[in-house]
């Protein structure tokens, strides 16, 4: 029998690392559909500050979502290479330090911008130009790639710089 999906409540899980004043950048499926793009996601990726204090609140947040890491012990919250996954009680959540095609978290942070997701929550949220070059890095053949490369391209010629 298959596993039930659990459910995705990305404004949830955005409150919870907000209320631990969490540093972090919202990067993945999510980012890309809050900047435009035509697809569905289940799940939540961030990028964060990998300062001890804001790895310790992050790891206070994830005690908060009753987070379980997926294939693994759950440790400290920490600098990796490789992506942290967990299941949450408000859906997946992936942390990623070192994100394919960016420096990490200052290099994302200079183009981010703060989007509305109802509710009060204003995440910040990686720009479409870096989003383009991370999925370019880690996947060059999504259908998404095109959809990041023509919305950058309309926030050019729109004089919108991000």
């Amino acid at each position: 029998m298959a596993e039930a999906q659990a459910r995705f409540d990305p404004l949830g899980m955005v409150a919870a690392l907000d209320r631990q004043r969490v540093t972090y950048i919202v990067i993945g499926g999510l980012a890309r559909v809050i900047q435009g793009t035509d697809e569905t996601t289940r799940g939540l990726d961030i990028v964060p500050s990998t300062r001890p204090e804001n790895l310790r609140r992050l790891g206070l947040a994830l005690d908060t979502l009753k987070a379980q890491p997926v294939g693994g012990d759950r440790g400290p919250v920490e600098e990796r290479e490789q992506p942290q996954a967990f299941r949450t009680s408000l859906g997946e959540l992936k942390v990623v330090t070192a994100p394919a095609g960016s420096r990490g978290y200052d290099d994302l942070r200079r183009a981010a911008t703060r989007e509305p997701l109802g509710k009060g929550v204003r995440p910040a949220v990686a720009s479409t130009g870096d989003l383009a070059r991370m999925l370019a890095a880690h996947d060059g053949a999504s259908p998404a790639l095109a959809q990041l490369r023509r919305l950058a391209e309309l926030e050019r010629e729109r004089g919108i710089s991000r």
